[in-house]
């Protein structure tokens, strides 16, 4: 029986791999227990791997009939066998680093976090650093936008124990960048086309990058037209093509162009645009002076503000907004200065011309206060011109010193045409011809020599005092008939007070009325 036994035995270990702790084989799955996974590893016995091994993941995948790779972790006496996939995954991860190490082979990380200095990279489970200043080419604007990225990096530093393993994905990308070169040196030649990427914007132009090499594209190659700024046609990281103007190979200096993709829309502008042509465009830019207009890509014109409409007086082009279109005339066109004027006004009716088919003199109209001047104020009509309302037919009444005391800036008023004069370009408008003209018998019937009348003080002069009277009319208090006892008139009679005098004079033609505060006086205390 013993022998028996012994020859058993020797034919089971010619059979039977030796297997001991610390090693790596592949096994497949038996069976899937609660706790456990049961494991053919072709020993006399099968092999146990804890569920806790598989995260709650992976524990989908398993199955029976899966191979998957382990480490013999131990194997006691009863001949039980624990394995460790993870351990097994960590140790060929291990060989993987020590290998790429030294032969230089990238391998594929996932960006866990960002720490002081750096990040820390998960390499199939083994943890990494990965230095600020290996993660890019250049610092990155948002260090943050790498986390939870699948980078592929280069192992700069690699311990066994795990204690210092440093990555860096600059290589690499430095690697790549330096291929990129070499094919875009290769294909670089003057008026050639190349699509690059916005690497940055400046005042004074864009850099693109080439592919391995950047390019300088002027802001005055971006255009045929006038912009204001690079970032006004090109934002970072946009795709581009471009056309080389200039490469020198010494130095890899290279000189972009954008707008040279099309030819020069100067070149044949006075056939395209003659003088009179009706042209549409857009407003691009306003100033005080006045619109400037693209009228093509590249090819803007400048509506002067004498252009704009009618109007003696240029205005601001208030009336428009930046993006609008209108329709303009050609009036000149300079291809030497890159010049182009245009004209809206010309597309309207002459106002004078409609002014003379409208209007008559005699003819009530209304219109709106645009100026105050020393002499009068102009009164704008609705067909865009400017008639003149002068200070002495403003009131019959009144003596008015400033427009201002009658008339404010934008009030609308009623008024009477008093003269046309269109071939002239004027017009001379009445504010009191609205009403008759109360010299020729109001004033006369109720203003009588010797009558004595209250009035209202207005205002003190070298010559008198001005004074109201009823119906608004004036009268002057001269100063021969002022008695003050030795005082100041202005301190006995001041302005707003309500006196009484008397009428000495009533001048018709003269439009006057004289009063006196002296012969008043004197008949009271008789």
């Amino acid at each position: 029986m013993e022998t028996h036994n012994k020859e058993l035995d020797e034919l089971y270990s010619g059979t039977i791999p030796d297997i001991v702790e610390g090693t790596i084989l592949k096994g497949k799955i038996i069976s899937i227990k609660a706790d456990s996974v049961v494991v053919d590893i072709g020993y006399k016995s099968e092999g146990f791997i804890s569920i806790e091994e598989f995260a709650e993941k992976d524990r989908g995948g398993l199955g029976e009939g899966v191979e998957i790779e382990v480490y013999v972790s131990k194997i006691d006496a009863d001949g039980l066998v624990i394995l460790s996939p993870e351990k097994a995954r960590r140790i060929r991860t291990l060989q993987r680093l020590e290998e790429a190490q030294k032969d230089g082979t990238p391998v594929e990380g996932i960006v866990i976090e960002r720490i002081k200095g750096g990040y820390n990279v998960d390499i199939a489970g083994i943890r990494a650093f990965m230095p600020g200043s290996q993660a890019d080419l250049k610092p990155l604007k948002d260090p943050d936008s790498l986390i939870g990225q699948e980078i592929m990096i280069r192992v700069l530093k690699f311990n066994s124990k795990l204690t210092n393993v440093i990555v860096s994905r600059r290589v690499i990308l430095e690697e790549e960048r330096a291929k990129l070169r070499e094919k875009t040196l290769a294909n670089l030649s003057p008026e050639c086309i190349l699509s690059g990427v916005v690497k940055n914007i400046t005042d004074y132009g864009v850099f693109v990058d080439l592919g391995g090499i950047d390019g300088l594209l002027h802001i005055s190659d971006i255009s045929w037209g006038r912009i204001r700024h690079p970032s006004d046609v090109f934002k970072v990281g946009q795709e581009v093509e471009v056309m080389v103007l200039n490469f020198v190979p010494e130095t890899e200096k290279v000189t972009l162009g954008y707008k040279q993709k099309r030819s020069d829309p100067w070149l044949d502008i006075e056939e395209k645009y003659p003088v009179g042509k009706v042209v549409s465009g857009k407003v691009v830019s306003l100033t005080d002076y006045g619109a400037f207009v693209e009228i093509e890509d590249g090819v803007e014109g400048l509506v002067h503000v004498s252009e704009l409409d009618w109007s003696p007086r240029p205005k601001h082009p208030y009336y428009m907004e930046i993006g609008d279109f209108v329709d303009a005339q050609i009036l000149k066109v300079d291809p030497k200065e890159r010049r182009v004027s245009l004209g809206i006004k010309q597309l309207k009716p002459k106002p004078w011309k409609l002014v003379a088919e409208r209007y008559e003199v005699g003819q009530r109209i209304n219109g709106r206060v645009r100026s105050l001047t020393e002499f009068g104020a102009f009164i704008g009509l609705p067909e865009g011109v400017d008639a003149l309302l002068h200070i002495s037919d403003m009131s019959w009444t009144k003596h008015v010193r400033h427009p201002s005391e009658v008339l404010r800036k934008g009030q609308m008023i009623d008024a009477v045409i008093l003269s046309l004069e269109p071939e002239k370009e004027r017009m001379a408008l009445g504010l009191k011809q609205l009403v008759p003209d109360p010299w020729e018998e109001k004033i006369p019937a109720e203003f009588h020599l010797g009558e004595e009348v209250k009035c209202k003080v207005l205002r003190h002069t070298e010559f008198g005092i001005f004074v109201e009277l009823e119906g608004e009319v004036e009268g002057l208090v001269y100063s021969s008939e002022i008695d003050t006892g030795g005082g100041k008139p202005e301190e006995i009679y001041k302005d707003g007070d309500e006196i009484v005098v008397r009428i000495i004079k009533v001048d018709v033609e003269g439009r006057k009325i004289g009063l006196s505060l002296k012969t008043l006086k004197h008949e009271t205390n008789a």
